[in-house]
């Protein structure tokens, strides 16, 4: 009697452990690779925000987010800086890999940042294999659009960069936000005088900023938002997968 109930109840226990590991998520992780628009900001900063940060908070319990965008960095930066490699080394079998540059990589007066298109194509490209090798999903982003209205009509300061970054997904199949396009899309409803409020313009004795300071490329809290939806928006739209993993 004594073994039958030890028997039973260490197939309860086990029962129990496999329904436990059943229901447990696996941990995913996203990561984040990109510039000053996606990065996270010092307190110093504020309010200042890139949209990593409150894409990061979007998703359900179990997915970590690591954002390893920072200021300044173009495709060629981020290599030559061990940004690159250091998060070559940390993603893992079905993690996502975020990558938004453009910005910087424009500045081909630059040596050590701008690159040209077809430089900037082959580093995309190298990311994009590089995260496959690893059994992971890249997903390509073009870069936001600036807030550069000039009589009230929006300019187009990306040149043919955002076209390059479509080209590189169109040619490896990978994922692509046209990112450029629905931010673009987004400063048009708002206009010159409503998009203002997405972007860092503060007046003179502000927190942070006792100057004041105009700067129609970085974002403020708001705007940050703004982008992060677009992004969330698309990836449902797309029915990505990783769309599943967003909260409701």
């Amino acid at each position: 009697m004594n073994r039958l109930f030890f028997l039973l109840l260490s197939s309860f226990s086990v029962l129990l452990l496999c329904c436990a590991l059943t229901l447990q998520k696996k941990k995913l992780t996203i990561w984040m690779m990109g510039d000053s628009t996606m990065a996270i900001k010092a307190a110093d900063k504020f309010p200042e925000t890139g949209w990593g940060v409150p894409f990061a908070k979007l998703f359900k319990e179990h997915v970590a987010v690591v954002n390893a965008a920072k200021n300044g960095r173009s495709t060629k930066s981020f290599m030559r800086e061990g940004l690159w490699d250091e998060v070559y080394r940390g993603v893992e079998p079905e993690d996502y890999v975020l990558i938004q540059f453009g910005h910087n990589d424009e500045k081909i007066d630059k040596p050590n940042t701008g690159v040209t298109i077809d430089e900037y194509k082959k580093n995309l490209s190298l990311f994009v294999e590089a995260v496959r090798k690893q059994s992971a999903t890249p997903i390509l982003l073009s870069p936001i659009a600036r807030r550069a209205f000039v009589d009230g009509v929006l300019q187009d300061t990306h040149k043919s960069y955002p076209q390059a970054v479509q080209k590189v997904a169109d040619s490896l199949q990978v994922s692509f936000i046209d990112l450029t396009k629905l931010s673009t899309d987004l400063l048009r409803r708002e206009g010159d005088l409503k998009s203002s409020a997405l972007f860092l313009h503060l007046p003179q004795g502000a927190p942070n900023y006792p100057d004041g300071v105009i700067d129609n490329t970085h974002l403020n809290e708001k705007g940050a938002a703004a982008i992060a939806a677009l992004v969330t928006k698309e990836l449902r739209r797309q029915r990505h997968p990783l769309a599943k993993e967003l909260k409701k």
